[in-house]
């Protein structure tokens, strides 16, 4: 096997290694073993899922009723390109008895669509339309898979972490904004064993670029004035502005952030306080980061008198903050990439990370929904939130629960000492 990402060589026997993998995937459920005939991407992903406590014998679970999906994905980023991905893929799903489908970032499946015959065998695990098949709640899977290593990925058969799901086997490439770089989510296709060549990958990963492409032409262009500006999850923001992708340096994009926030602008002193922690940070040094900025932007970008944006700013903090205000809990969620700026003092920084992470935080425990609370505790800025544990550990099902509740008092004593 020449490709780690490709669950068969072209040539290779399925039935085969279907037995080594049912076997392995035995030891592994048992006790923990992980034998040589798993791909590193597999055994890695079978690690994920064990942590996350995912249920060998269980099944995904539908999160979003019809009401509720409906209005989610109409106004997804990725429902523009359907029409591409549907040209692309439909008749390959159909006369293959093939299924397509199309998840948000964190899973959660949007559409599903194909065979008739293959989606009622799906329904039986789940694979609609409306449930989450994220890693955290189904474990390895193609479109799971994909978006936690963000690569395109084939999944075969045993390799899958759920029992029910090995009759499948399964390709899917992850689907990033154009513009950013973010993932949007995942296209997948699944079926049966004849999936398992590489053809299946290659089909996907070609079908993605597609979408993405389309994404580009779709999108909104910069020519208006407006600019996008994400600043969630690293310590750099990055600036798209007129086709220009702009990798800020750390004090810029404090200064981004922090002027995003004030589009009436802020006089010389108000922005000092609102950038420095040191009250003693004479204004020279803040007018030569201004200068700088200035020079990187140009002055129809960066005004003075006060300080202001010339364009209108598409930040991804405010997306969250919206989507939150309407009570779109998974959305917002899905936008959120992580901690704004996480390592900065700035205080106007602090003060809207910490408020944005405290509202979200509150919304996901307030909703009780154990995939979403799964998907906050999974992930590196999660991971040691005793609150949401211990709230997912009241929401989960009752075969989860004592794994989780010990979790969480395992949390507790290490916080304590």
């Amino acid at each position: 096997m020449t490709d780690p990402w490709v669950a068969l060589a072209a040539d290779a026997s399925p039935g085969a290694r279907l037995g080594e993998l049912r076997r392995a995937h035995e030891v592994f459920t048992s006790d923990g073993r992980l034998e040589t005939p798993v791909r590193t991407v597999v055994g890695q992903s079978w690690r994920r899922s064990a942590r996350a406590r995912v249920n060998p014998d269980g099944a995904a679970s539908v999160e979003l009723g019809t009401n509720e999906l409906g209005p989610y994905r109409d106004t997804h980023p990725l429902a523009p390109v359907m029409p591409v991905i549907r040209e692309l893929m439909g008749a390959y799903a159909m006369d293959g008895e093939h299924l397509l489908a199309v998840c948000d970032a964190h899973g959660m499946l949007l559409w599903v669509e194909g065979h008739a015959r293959a989606r009622r065998r799906a329904e039986r695990m789940n694979f609609v339309e409306g449930a989450r098949w994220s890693e955290s709640e189904a474990g390895t899977n193609a479109p799971g898979t994909a978006l936690a290593v963000d690569r395109p990925v084939q999944v075969f058969a045993a390799e899958h972490f759920l029992r029910p799901v090995q009759q499948w086997t399964c390709a899917a490439a992850p689907l990033h904004d154009p513009r950013t770089g973010r993932v949007l989510g995942a296209v997948d296709i699944t079926g049966g064993n004849g999936l398992a060549h590489p053809h299946s990958l290659a089909f996907v990963q070609a079908v993605a670029r597609a979408a993405e492409s389309q994404l580009a032409l779709v999108a909104p262009r910069s020519a208006d004035g407006s600019a996008q500006l994400s600043a969630l999850g690293g310590d750099e923001a990055l600036l798209v502005l007129g086709g220009r992708r702009i990798r800020l340096s750390r004090r810029h994009s404090e200064i981004l952030v922090t002027l995003a926030l004030h589009p009436e602008g802020l006089g010389g002193d108000e922005l000092l306080i609102e950038l420095y922690e040191d009250e003693s940070v004479p204004p020279v040094t803040m007018r030569a980061e201004l200068a700088r900025l200035r020079r990187l932007l140009g002055p129809e970008l960066l005004r003075s008198r006060p300080y202001r944006l010339g364009a209108t700013v598409d930040a991804d903090f405010d997306t969250v903050a919206r989507r939150l205000e309407s009570g779109a809990v998974a959305a917002a969620l899905a936008a959120y990439a992580g901690p704004l700026l996480p390592r900065s003092q700035a205080p106007a920084v602090v003060r809207l990370r910490h408020r944005l992470a405290g509202q979200l935080r509150a919304a996901l425990i307030a909703r009780g929904d154990p995939g979403l609370l799964a998907d906050w505790v999974h992930s590196p800025w999660g991971a040691e939130d005793l609150p949401v544990w211990r709230a997912l550990a009241t929401a989960a099902p009752p075969e989860r629960r004592a794994a989780l509740l010990a979790r969480a008092r395992a949390l507790d004593a290490e916080q304590r000492a």
